[in-house]
């Protein structure tokens, strides 16, 4: 079981997204990383600043994963167009 720390960029870019629902909807798509590696639209990024993303419709987030002790930290939510990788 993983806790989910929130980086002060992540939470800035969550802000800015003005439909409530798809705020909503990042919001419980990351409550499910406190089961990783055990959930649904994952990959492991390659040369890339950090380790993780999580696939929520046109929504990525972007994460790092430290299992020395158990924390998920959500580094960035970007909308996915060309230079979101």
């Amino acid at each position: 079981m993983f806790d989910i720390d929130w980086m002060p960029k992540a939470l800035r870019q969550l802000r800015k997204i003005r439909e409530q629902t798809i705020r909503a909807e990042l919001v419980d798509a990351a409550e499910t990383l406190h089961d990783f590696p055990n959930c649904k639209n994952i990959k492991a990024l390659v040369n890339h600043r950090y380790g993780y993303r999580l696939r929520v419709g046109r929504y990525r987030i972007l994460f790092d994963v430290d299992n020395v002790v158990n924390i998920i930290a959500i580094q960035e939510v970007k909308k996915r167009n060309e230079r979101t990788y």
